[in-house]
This record gives structure tokens, sequence and C-alpha cells, in this order.
């Protein structure tokens, strides 16, 4: 079958890691379902996947993706949660947590075999590209919002570093349920899409904000971390979920002590979480924002895309 895949890892090139091409079908196993891909997003995750980050050579080759939306045996559409190991279902309950592609062959190919409990009905008016946008990226934005935060209608936000997939589903929801919303980029046509997508102002990086917020998503690291830092009341949440231009030096332990700030780190969401987003789009109606829509086969278009911060909301392959 074709799939997107790496062999050997690049930690300075990761682009050139890449490999598309064709691998083994899936094995039947007991307790997993097989199912044939209709849709998958890329996330940052494959990225540092390619350099080797939390892959290591003994589990290579390794499919990449751990996002999909597909058709079972059965004919049931579904949407794949891609946490391994949590509950211990199809794996054996002592099995540490990971992510499909860490231990188990990824999302980016015809087909991927999960646990059958790792299968979320998908809602019949959710197409296929746009339920595969929601398993990383999205769910992580959801639990990082009402989960780690637990912000309510009326509460303010701030969402760093505007563009990615994590960052417009952030913005999309929080506006969706009713919370005041500001976002930072530097990028001048990057802070438009994000207040057309429902914040109430964006800002370049480091400014000033109307009003202190009480939560911030933050994903971004020594680049935003004293800005979101300082940027919230006291008693306030930063939800972390990545850091992309480093870990913060010096961490603001003495404000952040002071104003009795809460850090909670966020690693996607369980499967009854991935359910209740799929209600909430289903319901209110909000869709992923898209990027690049390509075919597997042109996968190197598509991680180019992610690499040089190119985008704006998700990167989907269909096989």
């Amino acid at each position: 079958m074709l799939a997107a895949y790496v062999t050997t890892t690049r930690p300075d090139s990761p682009l050139d890691a890449l490999e598309v091409g064709d691998r083994p079908a899936p094995e039947p196993r007991e307790h997993w379902t097989t199912v044939d891909v209709r849709a998958a997003s890329l996330n940052h995750h494959d990225l540092w996947s390619l350099r080797g980050v939390g892959l290591p050579d003994e589990r290579l080759p390794m499919i990449l993706g751990t996002d999909a939306a597909g058709v079972a045996p059965d004919g049931t559409e579904v949407v794949v949660h891609g946490v391994i190991g949590a509950d211990g279902h199809g794996v054996g309950p002592r099995e540490t947590r990971s992510l499909l592609s860490e231990k188990y062959q990824g999302t980016l190919a015809e087909q991927v075999s999960v646990p059958t409990a790792n299968l979320v009905p998908k809602p019949a008016g959710l197409g296929f590209v746009e339920a595969a946008c929601l398993p990383t990226a999205w769910l992580t934005a959801y639990r990082m919002l009402f989960r780690a935060a637990e912000l309510a209608p009326g509460d303010r936000v701030l969402v760093q570093g505007a563009g990615g997939g994590l960052t417009s589903a952030a913005i999309t929801l929080a506006a969706a349920a009713g919370i005041e919303v500001f976002a930072t980029s530097r990028s001048a046509d990057k802070r438009e899409r994000a207040v057309a997508l429902g914040a109430a102002a964006a800002f370049e990086p480091g400014a000033r904000l109307p009003s202190r917020v009480d939560a911030v998503v933050e994903s971004v690291g020594a680049a935003t971390w004293s800005h979101s830092v300082r940027s919230l009341r006291p008693g306030g949440t930063i939800a972390v979920a990545g850091a992309t231009s480093g870990d913060p030096s010096p961490a603001e332990l003495t404000r952040i002590f002071f104003n009795e700030l809460r850090v909670q780190g966020v690693t996607m969401g369980t499967r009854d979480d991935l359910a209740a987003l799929l209600r909430f789009v289903d319901r209110t109606g909000v869709r992923p924002t898209l990027d690049t829509v390509l075919p597997l086969a042109r996968a190197a278009e598509g991680f180019a895309r992610i690499a040089g911060g190119d985008q704006f909301g998700k990167v989907v392959l269909e096989p």
C-alpha cells in the first residue's frame, strides 16, 4: 500500500528523511481494526518524527501520521483516536501512552490498524477531510480551552502564534463557545485571518493587550513565553502544548508564584474528549480551516508547507 514513512531520521534536514512509496498492509490483530483511510492530516509531530525525536532507530521504518478518518470493515465511517495505551484497550493495561507513528505504524497510508476502542463514529454531516483534522490539533485545542483552562462563555483567552492547525482550532472553538479571543502573529495576513476566524483582535507578538486574559494557549515557547506570563490575570492558566521556538529561559517563576498562575501541559486528549469535540463541531457547524488538500503521493509538498511555516490551518492528505 502507498504510505509516507521514514527509514532514516535526519535531525538537521527532516524533509530529506521523508519517503513516499509502498509499505506492507497491516496484519490482522486481536482487538484491533484495520481502517481504510480516506483522509489524514499532518502535524508538527510528524516533522519531529522525521528528526528522530521520540522515534529511535530500532522502531524504523515507521509510517508517519497521528490523524485519520476512514471506513471500518463493516462500512462504518470513523475518526481515529491516535493515543495508544492510555487505557489498555487493545494493548494491555501496563503499556505506557504513545501516539500512532511512535510505537505503532501511523495514518499516512491507505490503511491503518488501531485498537478497536480507538474508533469514534464520524458525524454524517462532517466530511472525511474535515474529520481528519480533528484528532490531534483540534482535540488538543479543545482540551486546552475546556479541560486545562476550564474556560466558559465570557472569559478571555490569548492564542499565541496564529496560523497553524492548533491555533486556528483554538480561535474557532473559543469564539464558537462565546469566549473573547486575542491572537498574535508576526504576519499581518495571518492576523487578519485570525480575526476572520472569530478573534476579537489580533496583535504583533509581545504587544500590550486591551486587558489581561483568563488563559493563554501556548505552543510557541521561548519567543512568546514572557508575553504569555505577563498577559495573564492573577490566578490564570497557561495551557502548553508545544514549544516550536524552544524552551523558554528564564521561566518567569517570580511572576508565576506571585500571581498564583497555573501552567498546565496538554498532549492531545482522551477518546471521550474526541467524542465530545465531534459533537461540538457537529452541533455548532464550525469546521476546521483547511490550508491545503493533497493526494498522499504529494506528501512532500504538504510537509514543506508546515516546515516553512507557510500554512494557515490544516494540511490534509488523501490516499
